[in-house]
Formats: C-alpha cells, sequence, structure tokens
C-alpha cells in the first residue's frame, strides 16, 4: 500500500468534512482503509441516520457515497480538490441495512487536464470480506481548476 497516497486522501477528507455539512452528517463515521493511486477504499457501519422508512439504506445515500467516493479517487491522482460534477449516475442493485458494514471501493478511471472519470462499486462486508453489490455508479467530475489544486507528489520509482 502506498502510505503517502493514503495518508494524502486522509487528509483531503479531513479538510473536505470541515466545510461540507451533507458529508459529515452522512459519512462522520466513515474509515478509510485504502488507497493507491487510482484507488480508493473506505468501510461504512449503517446507522439509523443511513436509512430509509424501510430500515433500508437509503437512495439518497447512496448517491452522496458515490459522489464523495469518486472525489476521493480523484485525490488519489494528488489533488486537494475534485472540481464539480457533470454527470452522477446509480445503479441500485440490493439493498442494506442498519448495523451492516459497507465495502466502499473507487477507481480513478481517467483523471484529463479538465476532466474526470470514476467508477464506485458499495457492497456489504459479509464474514470481514466483500460481499454482495448493494450499488454502483460513475461520477464524471470537471476539474476547471485542475493544476491549482494539484500538490506536487513524488512517485517511487
Amino acid at each position: 500500500m502506498d502510505n503517502s497516497t493514503l495518508e494524502h486522501v486522509r487528509g483531503v477528507w479531513e479538510r473536505a468534512k470541515d466545510v461540507s455539512a451533507i458529508y459529515r452528517l452522512i459519512l462522520s463515521d466513515v474509515e478509510i482503509v485504502g488507497a493507491t493511486h487510482g484507488h480508493f477504499q473506505a468501510r461504512l457501519k449503517l446507522t439509523a441516520d443511513h436509512v430509509n422508512s424501510r430500515g433500508t439504506i437509503h437512495g439518497a445515500v447512496s448517491a452522496a457515497i458515490i459522489d464523495w467516493a469518486g472525489g476521493m479517487a480523484i485525490a488519489t491522482h494528488g489533488f486537494e480538490k475534485s472540481g464539480a460534477s457533470v454527470d452522477i449516475h446509480v445503479t441500485y442493485l440490493s439493498t442494506a441495512m442498519v448495523g451492516e458494514t459497507l465495502d466502499i471501493s473507487a477507481d480513478a478511471d481517467r483523471v484529463g487536464k479538465t476532466i474526470a472519470f470514476t467508477t464506485i462499486k458499495i457492497s456489504k462486508v459479509v464474514d470481514g470480506e466483500v460481499g454482495p453489490l448493494v450499488s454502483k455508479g460513475s461520477h464524471t467530475k470537471f476539474l476547471p481548476i485542475a493544476k491549482e489544486h494539484q500538490k506536487p507528489r513524488t512517485e517511487a520509482a
């Protein structure tokens, strides 16, 4: 695991949640468990704040997770900020309930000069392992000022 990328992404998250009430509400207990160049992984245990009237994960929570995780995947490229959403797509495949833990996996498929494309999977954790998909999505972001928000990084040779 690339510790410098993981530390960078954790720092980006710490700074972002200070200015985002919705992320603080939904993702206050998220644990970032891994980050390498182009890939991001986190875990979140569902609480009553995450579910709908039927006691299952609310669709808006899944959408917010996909929004957030796409930005964190972009951060693995050294960015401090991930730009503005251009398109977000969510496919709901299954459900999860209070007390279950979600695995959130995101890939930055392409990060260019002005646009980034990400894919995200939200799965249940079963017996400590990634289990069935709950939802998946894609998130496209416009990076109008990308160079101003990119930290200089040195890649290991």
